[in-house]
């Protein structure tokens, strides 16, 4: 089950997918690089139907608030892996994903380690 969104997020289908480097659009109407984060949801392919839908929902509830930002979004059941890929906006990556994991609460932000370290 995948879910994404494209161009209109206010509609968000269900779709079987390919590879996401094949469908994950890298940049917008504008020509500009998009920004994406991935987030991790421990066990979701592995509930219920129910309580995965209900989680789906919630997810998409979240995405569909903040249409303004999101141009694509992907869920894989099978990774537990939700991948979003928004506009270039300042600070929208973790405020989208800290709304995601209001909404989810067991979703995890997959990020690098900084190696930037304080004096």
């Amino acid at each position: 089950m995948k879910l994404a969104s494209r161009r209109h997020p206010a509609v968000v289908a269900l779709h079987p997918g390919g590879p996401l480097w094949k469908r994950v659009p890298t940049r917008g109407d504008d020509g500009r690089p998009l920004s994406d984060f991935m987030m991790l949801i421990p066990r979701l392919g592995q509930r219920s139907k129910e309580e995965c839908a209900l989680a789906v929902e919630k997810i998409q509830r979240v995405l569909e608030c903040y249409h303004h930002a999101v141009v694509f979004a992907d869920l894989n059941l099978r990774l537990n892996v939700l991948w979003v890929s928004i506009k270039p906006i300042p600070g929208m990556v973790l405020e989208l994903a800290t709304a995601i994991k209001i909404a989810v609460p067991e979703a995890l932000l997959v990020a690098q380690r900084s190696t930037c370290r304080s004096p």
